[in-house]
């Protein structure tokens, strides 16, 4: 399905809880947040009438997010729902990885071919550090078992100005040695931890001053990828604040509350919860059509008042 612009709207990414594990600092306070309660947080089978409902209206990817989506009770169960619908033909999660060793083996089972893994540092002290835990040997055992296991994997490395920006070629030479992809991400003010963000910006630019024999190879979603001629490893670069890519977006949030968000830094949502049948597919149809042309992270922080555990970035 198009949307008033003319973008088709392929892709729903679902936050399929607001809990994480992990107290990230550029994602949560480190109390936490407040976490919702249960009678608000959408039903395994809200998310599979949801999911039928988008599969019918041109959505064929699904993303499962958090928070951290392995910890919401019923995962597999859910994916292995969603497998079952014929139109969707791709199944994917992002996770940081704690818990995953453990449920790899049943995620493959259920067709989950694709896992980005949320890694911002190599370095176990640093992992500590910006983590606030101490789960760094749980996390890279998880990453070693499912390149092991077939995965496609990618790896998210939230750029951070004096935190990880020296640690480029690591990740680099990472990417090389295991045939990855490792994508670098825009750090972005969202949420109540937008102020620890404000100053530690640093645009992707940095990764090619720093690696120069990166060569551009093409454009694969959001990110832009570079390869170095001669190694299997790829390189991406998500630029939401330097270069947006707003114009050729093909995608939706679905937060754990049921709130649809037509565009991550928006603040505008609508309502999926409680609804069914034709009203459930017309007010999903509405969404994609209202979708927004552009955000509008350039004049500063997001709109959303939403933390990004919240809504599954």
């Amino acid at each position: 399905m198009k949307d008033r612009f003319g973008r088709n709207i392929t892709y729903l990414r679902i936050s399929v809880t607001d809990l994480c594990n992990l107290r990230c600092k550029y994602c949560m306070p480190e109390s936490g947040v407040k976490s919702l309660c249960h009678s608000d947080i959408l039903s395994i089978e809200e998310i599979v009438e949801i999911v039928k409902v988008a599969s019918k209206n041109g959505i064929k990817k699904i993303r499962l997010t958090g928070g951290e989506p392995l910890v919401r009770r019923g995962f597999i169960n859910l994916c292995k729902q969603i497998s079952k619908i014929d139109e969707i033909e791709d199944i994917a999660i992002t996770t940081n990885g704690v818990y995953l060793k453990d449920m790899a083996d049943e995620l493959f089972e259920n067709k989950v071919r694709r896992i980005n893994f949320s890694l911002d540092t190599l370095i176990k002290e640093k992992y500590n550090d910006i983590t606030r835990r101490n789960d760094f040997d749980k996390t890279m055992e998880s990453l070693f078992y499912v390149i092991k296991k077939g995965f496609k994997v990618k790896i998210n490395v939230v750029l951070i100005g004096g935190f990880n920006d020296d640690e480029i070629q690591d990740f680099v030479n990472l990417a090389n040695k295991y045939d990855l992809e490792v994508r670098f991400i825009e750090l972005m003010q969202i949420g109540e931890t937008a102020n620890w963000s404000k100053d530690k910006f640093v645009s992707n630019k940095i990764v090619l001053e720093k690696v120069p024999e990166l060569e551009f190879d093409g454009v694969s979603g959001v990110a832009k990828i570079y390869k170095i001629k001669g190694q299997k490893g790829r390189i991406g670069l998500i630029s939401p604040i330097s270069c947006s890519f707003c114009e050729d977006c093909n995608r939706i949030r679905l937060t754990s509350d049921g709130k649809l968000k037509p565009c991550l830094h928006s603040k505008d949502e609508i309502n999926l919860k409680g609804l069914s049948g034709e009203e459930l597919e017309e007010v999903f149809k509405r969404g994609i059509f209202e979708k927004p042309e552009k955000h509008h992270l350039e004049d500063g922080k997001s709109e959303s008042a939403r933390d990004m555990n919240k809504i599954g970035g």
